[in-house]
């Protein structure tokens, strides 16, 4: 399996595993099995059921050719859609856990969606998939044609990183910062007191927290309003992650 190494807005390196060619081709077939049923359900409903082609023994070629089209266009649109509505995810990587990312760290766009779509032709259309096969197997980020040419990776999601493994945390909407002089510390510092109050904490090992937060209290010159060590270092957490995202 590829890792993939994505720099977040934070300048924070998380790593990821690179989808691999049984999962991605497991959702291709559900997607596909998916795109059948659709055609089977067309074919019941308007050919059989409402016996359609009655009503288009006077139509020319080309009228004809557009009901065709209409009937069959979400065939057509299926993986741009669905991934652009599902952000990186049709329904086949979703049942399967894969998603396309940005190898950037930025979220993929519509237009990155477009490019691996227009791909499809090249990937998929010629050779039943070969190309997509060979470029997914040989890459180094197990990217086909389209992923290269959009600058996207298709991940898996069963091993993703949590929150709790990087600087990152959850904070509201209406969450008010204690301490302002945080701004001091940089990721790596943040990064460090993170993993060692975690590893304190697992270890119920208080005389490291206390070291920690007096550490904390001496470089960026504040002290402990709360009264509770825990609590400080968890503040100090979501302040500087408030700062960092509000400058």
């Amino acid at each position: 399996m590829s890792e993939l190494s994505i720099n977040t807005t934070q300048n924070v390196k998380i790593n990821f595993i690179a989808a691999s060619v049984g999962e991605r081709l497991g959702a291709y077939l559900i997607d596909a099995g998916i795109k059948i049923a659709y055609i089977f359900l067309i074919i019941w409903v308007f050919f059989s059921w409402l016996n359609i082609e009655r009503w288009m023994d006077g139509l020319d070629t080309w009228s004809r050719g557009a009901i065709f089209l209409i009937l069959f266009f979400p065939l057509i649109i299926y993986s741009i859609t669905l991934e652009s509505i599902f952000e990186g995810q049709s329904f086949g990587k979703k049942i399967v856990k894969i998603k396309v990312v940005k190898i950037d760290g930025y979220q993929a766009g519509f237009g990155d969606y477009l490019i691996r779509w227009f791909f499809r032709i090249i990937d998929f259309s010629i050779f039943n998939g070969l190309v997509a096969l060979i470029s997914v197997s040989s890459s180094k980020k197990s990217q086909r044609l389209g992923d290269m040419a959009a600058g996207t990776a298709v991940i898996t999601l069963k091993n993703k990183i949590n929150i709790s493994h990087t600087i990152l945390e959850d904070i509201g909407e209406a969450y008010v910062p204690t301490y302002p002089l945080v701004i001091k510390l940089s990721d790596n510092d943040m990064r460090i007191i993170k993993e060692t109050y975690q590893n304190a904490l697992a270890k119920n090992d208080h005389e490291i927290i206390y070291k920690l937060v007096a550490k904390i209290e001496s470089v960026i010159g504040i002290k402990n309003q709360s009264g509770n060590n825990s609590d400080f270092i968890r503040v100090i957490l979501k302040d500087y992650n408030f700062y960092t995202q509000h400058m």
